[in-house]
C-alpha cells in the first residue's frame, strides 16, 4: 500500500512541479519544500502531503500540494530559499518546508511570514520562532534511544564511529550530539573516536565508514543520522566482511535499510513517520488558512525497528 501511495505522490508531484509554470489553479495552494526529492523519507512526506489533499478535495475542497526541492539536494540553502520566494510570488496560501539549515532558511521564513503566508515546518526547525506549526519526530529522545542500543550491542564499551548528514541541519545535528551526550552520561566505557558528514549521500558515507574502519582497526561500532548515511555505512560493513563484528544503528527507514537488518549488517534503526509529516501537516496548513486553532508543535513519534519487528514495517 505505501509503495503504491509513494507511486502516485511522484506522479503527482511531477504534475505539480509543471504546474508551477502554469496559471494558479482553483482552490487553495500550498507549496512543499523538502531538502530533496530522491530519499524515501521525502517521497514518503510528500505522499502523505498529497493523499491528505486528496481527500481534501473528495470533501469538496480544492486544496492543492506542489513538491519542490533542491535539484542537487541537501546542501543547496540557496535553492530551497528561491523555492520559498517563488512560493511568496506566486502568492500561496501555505508554505510546508524542512529546513536543510537551521540558520540559512530563517530570512525566506521570515520574508513568508511578512507577506502574510503561513509557514508550517516538517521533519527539522529553524532558528526563529515566526513559524506556525512545527512537525516533527523527537530527535532528542531517538537520538538517546539509538545509543542505548548501540552501547548494549558492544557490551557498553568499545570505539565508535558517526556518520552524520548535513553539519548545519538543526535534526541531524540534534540527533549527533545527543548520542553524544547520552554516551558520556551512561556509557563511559565508550569511546567515539570521530564524526564524518556524508551530506546524507551513501556514496559518501560509503567512503567514510571504510576509511574509520582503516584508521581505527579496534572499531566496535557505527551511529548513522539518516538514510544515506545508514545505508552507505552498512554497504562499508558488508563490503569489508564485518556484519556481526562491527555493531551498527542507523536512523530512518527504506527497503535497503530493511535489507541491511536482514542480512544482519544494521543492528537497529530509528524509524520516523514521514507519511505522518506530510498528512498532517497539509491538515494544519488548512486549518490555519481558514483560521481554525492548531497544534503549534506535534511529535509524530518513532520506533525502534530490529530483526524482531522489522517485518511490520511497511
Amino acid at each position: 500500500m505505501m509503495k503504491k501511495l509513494i507511486f502516485i505522490a511522484i506522479c503527482l508531484a511531477m504534475i505539480a512541479m509543471t504546474g508551477c509554470q502554469q496559471a494558479r489553479r482553483d482552490g487553495y495552494q500550498i507549496a512543499l519544500i523538502t531538502m530533496d526529492s530522491m530519499d524515501e523519507h521525502w517521497l514518503r512526506l510528500n505522499a502523505g502531503a498529497q493523499e491528505r489533499a486528496i481527500a481534501l478535495r473528495e470533501a469538496g475542497t480544492m486544496v492543492w500540494v506542489d513538491w519542490g526541492a533542491p535539484v542537487i539536494g541537501k546542501v543547496d540553502a540557496a535553492e530551497q530559499l528561491r523555492l520559498i520566494e517563488d512560493a511568496i510570488t506566486r502568492r500561496v496560501d501555505a508554505i510546508m518546508l524542512a529546513p536543510l539549515h537551521a540558520d540559512a532558511l530563517v530570512p525566506g521564513i521570515q520574508r513568508a511570514r511578512t507577506a502574510g503566508i503561513p509557514v508550517i515546518l516538517v521533519d527539522s526547525g529553524a532558528n526563529t520562532d515566526v513559524y506556525n506549526a512545527f512537525l516533527f519526530t523527537d530527535n532528542a529522545a531517538a537520538a538517546r534511544l539509538a545509543a542505548s542500543e548501540l552501547a548494549r550491542a558492544i557490551g557498553g564499551q568499545g570505539q565508535v564511529a558517526i556518520i552524520n548528514a548535513q553539519a548545519g541541519a538543526a535534526t541531524t545535528m540534534l540527533r549527533e550530539n545527543e548520542f553524544r551526550s547520552h554516551m558520556a552520561a551512561n556509557y563511559p566505557g565508550v569511546v567515539i573516536v570521530g564524526v564524518q558528514y556524508s551530506d546524507g549521500h551513501a556514496h559518501i558515507a560509503l567512503n567514510q565508514a571504510t576509511d574509520f574502519m582503516t584508521a581505527f582497526p579496534n572499531l566496535v561500532g557505527f551511529y548513522a543520522c539518516n538514510e544515506g548515511s545508514t545505508v552507505g555505512t552498512g554497504m562499508a560493513i558488508e563490503q569489508r566482511g564485518m556484519a556481526g563484528q562491527i555493531h551498527f544503528v542507523g536512523f530512518d527507514w527504506s527497503e535497503s535499510i530493511r535489507g541491511l537488518i536482514e542480512r544482519g549488517v544494521l543492528n537497529a534503526t530509528m524509524v520516523q513517520n514521514p507519511f505522518r509529516m506530510g498528512y498532517d501537516g497539509v491538515q494544519s496548513a488548512f486549518d490555519i488558512i481558514q483560521g481554525r486553532a492548531t497544534d503549534r508543535s506535534v511529535d509524530t513519534g518513532v520506533t525502534v525497528v530490529n530483526i524482531g519487528n522489522a517485518h511490520l514495517v511497511d
